[in-house]
């Protein structure tokens, strides 16, 4: 049943393949579509049709997943800025069979602010199409959906972070999933009112991996007791629910699972560290705990087949890695748990929302239960698998499969900087994964989705005119926004550019970036140099900041760089001017000695710099052209020769505060990149990122493990192995060029595919004696060019150098 006015689609062309809805329109429960944290189940039944050729198509607000014949097909959507809707295509043939099938969506309604999901009414619409011919649809037809609300996932639960909606807690009896495969099973469908025309955009990125990965090792079992609440999580997400940060009070939840898991306390705890394989299966009596391992630090749905003896009440707690063959559920300030009340019978349990993890503990608060199938549905971009690295050192070998990981867990959609406490799109890591995703993709899809979202609103809530939002999409109801991250925009746009990105785009973003610069215009100082910078102004996870007022100098030396980019995209020399001056200046004021200092502040109203040094401001000197080898040589000298992962260690230079892996060590590597020294890189990414691969097989926000361990900026290991080993410089994809560099190196040979578009390029080298041998293949429209920097000859072969296997 179907209330309020139809309208028409709304399209908004993205480039190719503008989406279309041939009778489907949005719908959700009735009155019930600004309802926070609403589960709904839809479902479309049609008789098998002739053509071979058959799609369920879906928008939604805010998430879903798809099931035909109660088989998994899919996830989504691919998230769009406010106002517009991602159309996901799902080709569902495979899944068909004879007479009735039965398409089953099930769609969250969060209606909270979140850096991952916007804060929109939820709606569905969907319709199964074969040729053209429309089979069922929702809100229309012969054959419309059915919609009620899933009422065995609990709806007044606590947030899973700050950064993201709610936890997954469910109240399941057996059967609880049938309708999703059977057409003959009743579902208490309610009226369903139609929520308006929607404007929609392609999905504009690949379909995910779906596979699923076993666990393959007990690390651990015990027993636990429930007892005192002790060290309660006392979280933001749960504690300051307010319209600032939407929720369900303290005092509205059904049930505090943090507090739960607070009360149980490991009575024994024994190691196994043992090998199982995907028939393994785990009994759990009240009271006791399994811990298993997934073999890495792997983003996706856990699943888990449970056999329940009696009425139990299972928890999954995960966490990315170990801790004394344990699982922290809480070490990233989130609530790393599954909760599941199950009555006596067989269920197949699998997460709606993507969680990261590497162990997981399985604890039977009451009851008595099997599990067997433990796995996860891994969630990530397909395209990663494209390229190929292998050298002599197998450390590199591993560092470039940690990458590669960590990039296809955190660019499924967008450039996220991790893909659990936040899943944010955030700007600079997205400078850092869009060069990756060229890397190992070949391509600028998921850039250009990227870039789009912050170019289609008119203006951003709760920020200041002109300033975009530090992540997006999001909603900061807040007002929180860090100024100076807004500048990365400019910096990773310029970048697109000459990835190949689209001129349409770029022209678009012009209006954006006047806006912002006129922004900062108004904190300029009679000196030209932004002063008191407004809300929460970041440089790095170190003492940077400690010193970002009044005068940040990194942020003004990330200004010029953005000025710069953007008179030489949208040829505007005054822009090019105002850089110029601004190094200048900066010069003038930071620069003490060898080293420069973060920050001055007003003594008696004079500009006056500090004593604040840090290693990552020296860096941000280099990297934006405050700072030359040839203007600053002995500078330069230190932080080659003097700095480093052993520093510390060697009490080097201690007024000079240490960098973190966000941002300061990434830059490190590029500096060293220009100089040239592939010897010296090879080393420091092993003292740098060697421990991080062993512990998760992902790279991680920081040095330390507090925080994210799988973050996507970090996946741009990836891009210095092609660069500083293989020798492939990022691709010139405008100029369709390839340059392959040689720096003197020990390393006795590489061999390495990047994808570029749907061809490859092939470079494989090995050295012996005086002379390097290389072989390189290009696609046709392609040039290359050789630099050599060494003092051997380069001698180009015309056959493989290695084959399937390579040297050992």
């Amino acid at each position: 049943m179907i209330h309020a006015l139809a309208a028409m689609t709304v399209l908004i062309c993205s480039g190719a393949g503008a989406p279309v809805f041939s009778m489907a329109r949005p719908v959700w429960l009735e009155g019930r579509e600004t309802e926070m944290n609403v589960f709904a189940g839809f479902r479309g039944v049609f008789e098998r049709p002739e053509a071979s050729s058959v799609q369920v198509r879906v928008a939604a607000s805010t998430l879903y997943r798809v099931f035909v014949n109660g088989a998994f097909v899919g996830h989504g959507p691919a998230r769009g800025p406010h106002g517009y809707y991602r159309v996901d295509e799902w080709d569902i043939a495979p899944q068909l069979k004879a007479g009735a099938n039965v398409v089953a969506i099930e769609v969250a309604g969060y209606n909270a602010n979140s850096y991952y999901v916007l804060d929109q009414p939820s709606f569905v619409q969907a319709e199964v199409v074969a040729d053209g011919a429309v089979l069922a649809a929702t809100g229309a037809g012969d054959r419309p959906f059915e919609g009620f609300p899933i009422k065995e996932r609990v709806q007044k639960v606590q947030r899973y972070s700050f950064q993201r909606p709610f936890i997954e807690v469910y109240a399941l009896k057996p059967g609880f999933d049938a309708w999703r495969a059977q057409a003959d099973v009743s579902v208490p469908a309610v009226p369903l009112a139609e929520t308006g025309s929607k404007s929609l955009l392609p999905r504009g990125v690949p379909y995910p991996r779906f596979e699923v990965q076993p666990v393959v090792r007990q690390v651990s079992s015990g027993a636990f007791e429930a007892g005192k609440l002790e060290q309660r999580f006392r979280d933001r997400s749960l504690v300051e629910i307010s319209e600032k940060l939407k929720g369900y009070p303290e005092g509205e939840l059904d049930l505090i699972v943090s507090d739960l898991l607070c009360t149980l306390h490991n009575t024994t705890l024994t190691p196994e560290n043992t090998p199982v394989d995907e028939a393994a299966t785990f009994s759990i009596n009240a009271g006791q705990f399994h811990v298993v391992d997934l073999g890495a630090n792997l983003t996706g749905f856990l699943k888990l087949t449970v056999v329940c003896d009696e009425p139990t009440r299972l928890i999954a707690t995960f966490d990315e890695t170990e801790t004394k063959s344990d699982v922290n559920w809480r070490r990233l300030g989130c609530v790393n748990a599954l909760l599941f009340d199950l009555e006596k019978g067989e269920y197949a349990l699998e997460a709606f929302e993507p969680h990261t993890m590497r162990v997981v503990k399985l604890m039977a608060v009451s009851g008595k239960c099997t599990v067997s199938g433990a796995g996860l549905r891994r969630y990530e971009h397909p395209g990663a698998v494209r390229a190929a690295f292998q050298c002599a050192d197998d450390k590199l070998n591993r560092i470039f499969e940690a990458g590669r990981t960590t990039f296809a867990q955190n660019a499924v959609d967008i450039f996220m900087d991790c893909p659990h406490r936040e899943r944010a799109g955030w700007l600079c890591d997205s400078y850092f994964t869009a060069r990756s995703a060229l890397a190992l993709t070949g391509q600028v899809d998921v850039e250009h989705n990227f870039i789009e979202n912050f170019l289609l609103p008119d203006r951003f809530a709760h920020l200041p005119e002109g300033m975009l939002p530090m992540c997006y999409p999001s909603d900061h109801y807040d007002g929180i926004f860090i100024p100076n991250w807004s500048l990365w925009f400019v910096m990773e746009l310029g970048e697109y550019a000459a990835r190949g990105g689209r001129p349409d785009l770029i022209a678009a973003a012009r209006p954006k970036i006047e806006a912002l610069f006129g922004y900062f215009a108004k904190l300029e100082n009679e000196d030209g140099l932004l002063e008191k910078l407004e809300s929460w102004v970041f440089v790095e996870w170190s003492a940077a900041n400690n010193f970002v007022q009044e005068i940040n100098y990194p942020s003004n030396m990330l200004y010029a760089g953005a000025l710069d980019t953007a008179a030489s995209l949208f040829d505007v020399p005054a822009w090019k001017d105002k850089a110029a001056a601004l190094r200048k200046t900066i010069r003038a004021q930071s620069l003490k000695g060898p080293f420069f200092v973060d920050n001055a502040n007003r003594v008696d109203g004079k500009v006056t710099p500090t004593d604040n040094m840090t290693e990552v401001c020296q860096y941000f000197a280099f990297y934006f052209g405050v700072a030359t080898p040839e203007t600053d040589a002995e500078l330069w000298r230190i932080l080659m020769d003097e700095f480093g992962p052993q520093r510390q260690e060697q009490g080097l230079y201690k007024e000079v505060h240490p960098a973190n892996a966000f941002i300061g060590n990434m830059l490190r590597f590029e500096l060293l990149s220009r100089e040239g020294r592939t010897d010296q890189t090879l080393r420091e990414m092993g003292d740098y990122l060697m421990y991080m691969v062993e512990r998760t097989g992902t790279l991680w926000e920081n040095q330390q493990d507090h925080a994210s361990l799988n973050h996507g900026f970090a996946s741009h290991a990836v891009v210095t192995l092609f660069r500083d080993v293989l020798g492939v410089a990022p691709l010139d994809v405008a100029q369709k060029n390839v340059t392959v560099t040689f720096n003197p190196t020990s390393l006795a040979w590489c061999s390495g595919e990047i994808p570029v578009g749907d061809a490859h390029i092939t470079v494989q080298w090995k050295q012996e004696d005086k002379e390097i041998q290389l072989f390189a293949t290009v696609p046709e429209d392609y040039t290359i060019q050789v630099e050599n920097r060494t003092d051997k000859t380069v001698k180009r072969v015309d056959n493989l150098l290695f084959n399937e296997s390579v040297p050992k």
